[in-house]
């Protein structure tokens, strides 16, 4: 079972056909996309994958703007969306559900805020308060968190003892980062700075006990850009890719 989650930038846009087939070429069996929009670039985008099979949709979109970022799950398998009294406000920026999967699990797409909003905080507090109270077993939160480990997912300081802290409370409460949990020590990173050009590792998926015995892997690709010479041509994110054994 391969779980894609992606941040689309600005719903996509002209680049919606090409996202749609790339995510086809990754033959994702659950996709979740941050700066998903109710605009028709976005529209096409979630018809596109129906097509290739990902036929069960859910999404965050604000009915008052077709611009405000949302979230999409996109899923081969009926999903059910689950609310939880301690989740964070922003309802356009968390979305959790059930998978009917072979292995049923919950999937949480989130895409945490920038500090500059001054919701940053209350967000990832909220989503500590979810997995502090977790009681849905097997599940993934996965997506655009804006936050990582000082020194070793930046090129630059950009993190704070905060944003580490939050993942490390994470971690206290069985939530493992994947990819770290898999490759420890590797630099890699998934959104540049538009001016300075450095690298920050800002989208992660999280593990927690139940379902970590099935987690194959865990890694980031450009959507094939890179051949090309512009690993931006698709998205200013990197994809992350998250295979389970579904088994």
């Amino acid at each position: 079972m391969r779980v894609v989650a992606w941040n689309i930038r600005a719903g996509g846009g002209v680049r919606a056909d090409a996202i749609a087939r790339q995510l086809a070429r990754w033959q994702a069996d659950v996709v979740a996309l941050s700066e998903f929009r109710a605009t028709p670039p976005s529209v096409r985008l979630a018809a596109r994958l129906d097509a290739h099979g990902l036929t069960h949709q859910l999404a965050t979109c604000d009915p008052r703007t077709m611009r405000r970022n949302a979230l999409l799950l996109a899923s081969r398998w009926p999903m059910r969306r689950i609310r939880l009294r301690a989740a964070p406000r922003d309802r356009c920026r968390w979305l959790l559900a059930v998978v009917d999967a072979p292995v049923p699990l919950v999937i949480g797409a989130m895409h945490v805020p920038n500090r500059v909003t001054r919701r940053k905080y209350p967000f990832l507090d909220a989503v500590l308060g979810c997995v502090r109270r977790w009681r849905l077993g097997p599940a993934l939160l996965i997506g655009d968190t804006n936050s990582g480990r000082r020194g070793l997912d930046e090129q630059v300081p950009g993190f704070n003892l905060r944003e580490e802290g939050w993942i490390d409370a994470l971690a206290a409460c069985g939530w493992a980062d994947a990819f770290r949990h898999l490759r420890v020590e590797a630099r890699a990173y998934t959104w540049y700075s538009p001016n300075g050009r450095n690298g920050f590792r800002i989208d992660q998926a999280f593990v927690n006990a139940p379902l970590l015995a099935q987690l194959k892997d865990a890694a980031y690709t450009w959507g094939g850009a890179a051949s090309r010479g512009r690993r931006d041509r698709l998205s200013d994110h990197a994809a992350l890719l998250v295979d389970l054994a579904e088994s």
